[in-house]
């Protein structure tokens, strides 16, 4: 009787750890889930990872491995930005990226769903060229790229990655180069002239006088 009552309280123990485990994956479904209910934030804001890193590290027990995540956030509607987040764990490295990603997110110009004329920027050793397209184009991007501008909205674009392929740099380079774009309205309202007017560098022709018959 003896042992049959140890059994049962082993076995009673033992379910009530798997049921604490279960309750515990709930809670961080619940954690998950508020953002989403609380706030339009996490509901609105699309997220994608890059790239992930793995480094390890050689100690007297053995190895550490880290992990670096390339997160990018926006919003789809002209709102994007990039995060690098690093952890022991691939899920807190990739929710550290995230996290940064939202607080550098930054306001960039586009026309329709396309950017208003071609850029080049340079970042490091990474070198990205962004031309407009004609609608139904699509994203002619590689991965990199293609995550930076979908996520600021643009859904039609040509593209091209030169120099370096390092994720991390080519990324930054699309967010510089969207950040360059300006519409015609914001360079006019910068130099102080009114919209739809002709420039100063643009010469104004005088109609030509009618030719009367003698």
């Amino acid at each position: 009787m003896a042992e049959q009552t140890r059994s049962n309280l082993a076995s009673g123990r033992g379910g009530g750890r798997s049921g604490g485990r279960g309750s515990r994956r709930t809670r961080g479904g619940g954690e998950g889930g508020e953002p989403q209910a609380d706030g339009k934030e996490s509901t609105e804001l699309s997220e994608k990872v890059v790239f992930i890193n793995r480094s390890s590290k050689v100690v007297k027990g053995g190895r550490r491995f880290s992990f670096s995540a390339l997160v990018v956030v926006g919003d789809k509607q002209g709102r994007v930005g990039i995060g690098l987040g690093k952890a022991g764990e691939v899920a807190d490295a990739i929710r550290k990226g995230g996290d940064e990603a939202r607080q550098r997110m930054v306001k960039v110009s586009l026309r329709n769903a396309t950017i208003p004329h071609e850029v080049v920027s340079t970042y490091g050793g990474a070198r990205v060229l962004l031309r407009p397209a004609s609608p139904g184009t699509g994203i002619i991007a590689g991965k990199t790229v293609r995550a930076v501008v979908e996520s600021a909205g643009v859904k039609d674009v040509l593209s091209k990655s030169l120099g370096s392929k390092n994720a991390a740099n080519v990324a930054k380079a699309t967010l510089t180069a969207l950040q360059t774009l300006r519409l015609r309205d914001e360079i006019y309202r910068s130099r102080g002239l009114p919209l739809g007017s002709a420039t100063p560098s643009e010469p104004v022709v005088s109609p030509a006088p009618a030719v009367v018959p003698v």
